[in-house]
């Protein structure tokens, strides 16, 4: 791209904010709100709930956030990215009452929500499918479904449904690894089954997969012996495993269709593992379902699931995605509940979990009463030592960029154009040669531990020396930078602005404009060239810890 194009580019951008606007990519403007809108009382009552534990424990809240804190915030938690420089721009500008409401309706809308929950739950679910190059293919299978339910908001109840009762083939003739097929008459269940196949096939790594994604029970350490710190048997894990029996045959292994052909004693009964002992499927509760002779275990596992029979799942769902937002769940660790762990706020996570199931499971107004909350636009700026305590939800906790929403922010901020060859790729995990995105990833994600992100000093040093940031902050290498620097009617201080807002979709203080165009004016460290002081400028936003976390 030329200079003159790279600069009217850039120019029209940050003029005509609202042509590039996630809000406008969404479609028309969201029309008006129903008077009784079932996010605005949900909101009322989570607000009603940290007021009084507030006052309790006489606390004062931190302060609101700001405009330029909560439309990045927002950003981050909804597509996975920070806002380019025109989206900051179009927010910042906007007078209209009511605008942050209007910008979480529009993100909902976008692509880049529905395939951005669509990895985080991958990854949540399906944690071994991200570095086992075996699993690999079968989580991209899974993600890629997730993405059209995410795009449809299908209810939460319905999509662990068709989860649970999807038609399966499975062949049986190896015994360390069952190979799961979807149904061939229904094309949506060969991506369904990446679920299986991800878990191996296998009943007792379903049985914990299921409890502790969606009961929030963490079951695994009950299946060799009883739990240790809950009260959970080593028969009941295989009582809940036996949900998926059909998936274990008793008669050994073989290639079977998996349907009602099974006698009802071999398909609702395991065999537990090192004994001869057999136990029937049997919910958390000690009671099994009025077995039908036509209706698979898991279908009937399906059913009480989501009935006001289990208090488990509405709950666990709304405190995964309370989670999501703060950084930290009402009950944390997610799937460790327990005498040991209580709830912060166990009235409110009743609370939390029966509006979910009234509102007809809906992830949209979940999303939407959470970020309507004044605990969720509060600054994350400390301003009183009792603040200090995650659990209190008295100012936004700080929340470290996961490694694709650091890279995706990258991209947004310079401009980088990621090769088509490589856009459209999800081979999670897998070092793919030549890919910017992968190699990235593959430095930043733990290979024991794939959903969960930490800083080591390796990794830090990784992205200051880095190729890939070193060539963003090169002035013939990022369009955004180049652009900058080329604009020939803005002074050094508009040239200043320009970056924070790319950085951090904020402008400048008075100091930090002052101190840094001084920097630039002066030539840099040499004394010598303003554009490469602009490019340090660039590389010291992008280094920043304001950069590196949410806010």
């Amino acid at each position: 791209m030329s200079v003159r194009l790279r600069v009217a580019a850039f120019l029209a951008a940050l003029v005509f904010p609202a042509m590039s606007s996630a809000a406008e990519k969404a479609g028309q403007a969201p029309a008006p709100r129903a008077v009784k809108d079932p996010a605005d009382s949900l909101a009322a009552l989570i607000d009603a709930y940290l007021a009084k534990d507030w006052e309790a424990r006489g606390l004062a809240p931190a302060e609101a956030a700001d405009d330029a804190e909560f439309v990045r915030r927002v950003y981050l938690d909804l597509i996975g990215r920070a806002p380019k420089a025109a989206e900051a721009r179009a927010f910042l500008d906007d007078p209209t009452p009511g605008k942050r409401i209007k910008l979480v309706d529009a993100l909902l809308k976008v692509p880049g929500h529905a395939n951005y929950f669509a990895a985080v739950t991958r990854s949540q679910w399906l944690p071994q499918a991200a570095n086992n190059f075996q699993l690999i293919q079968f989580g991209s299978q899974f993600e890629t479904w997730l993405q059209a339910q995410y795009r449809a908001n299908t209810p939460a109840d319905q999509l662990v449904k068709r989860i649970l009762t999807v038609k399966l083939t499975v062949n049986n003739q190896n015994p360390m690894f069952r190979f799961v097929q979807g149904d061939p008459s229904d094309p949506e269940s060969q991506l369904i089954t990446g679920f299986y196949s991800a878990n191996e096939g296998k009943a007792e790594a379903l049985g914990s997969a299921v409890s502790r994604l969606f009961l929030g029970v963490k079951l695994e350490c009950a299946q060799c012996h009883d739990h240790p710190f809950a009260p959970y048997t080593r028969d009941q894990f295989w009582q809940f495993a036996a949900f998926f029996s059909e998936l274990n045959p008793l008669a050994g292994p073989r290639p079977s269709f998996v349907g009602p052909v099974l006698p009802q004693a071999d398909r609702n009964t395991i065999r537990v593992a090192g004994t001869d002992k057999k136990v029937t499927a049997t919910f958390f509760d000690g009671t099994s379902p009025e077995w039908a002779p036509d209706r698979l275990p898991r279908v009937e596992l399906a059913d009480w699931l989501v009935t006001a029979k289990n208090p488990y799942f509405a709950k666990n769902v709304a405190n995964r995605m309370w989670a999501h937002f703060f950084g930290i769940g009402l009950q944390d660790p997610v799937d460790e509940p327990g005498e040991n762990n209580p709830p912060s706020h166990p009235e409110l996570l009743t609370a939390l979990g029966r509006a979910f199931a009234e509102n007809g499971f809906d992830n949209r107004t979940l999303i939407r009463a959470i970020t309507r909350t004044r605990a969720y636009q509060l600054t994350s700026r400390m301003t009183h030592p009792g603040q200090a305590d995650p659990r209190r939800f008295a100012r936004m906790n700080l929340k470290g960029l996961t490694p694709a929403q650091l890279f995706d922010t990258l991209v947004a901020a310079t401009g980088f154009r990621e090769p088509a060859a490589f856009r459209n790729q999800q081979n999670f995990g897998f070092v793919q040669p030549n890919n910017p995105r992968s190699q990235f990833l593959s430095r930043f994600v733990s290979s024991d531990r794939p959903t969960e992100t930490s800083t080591t000093i390796l990794q830090a040093l990784m992205l200051m020396n880095g190729e890939f940031i070193g060539d963003q902050t090169d002035l013939v290498k990022s369009e955004v930078l180049a652009a900058v620097a080329d604009v020939p009617s803005w002074d050094t201080k508009q040239r200043v602005g320009a970056l924070f807002l790319t950085a951090f979709a904020r402008n400048p203080t008075p100091d930090e404009l002052e101190k840094f165009s001084s920097y630039v004016d002066r030539g840099g460290a040499n004394n010598n060239d303003k554009k490469k002081a602009l490019a340090d400028v660039f590389w010291v936003l992008l280094n920043s810890p304001e950069f590196l976390f949410n806010h």
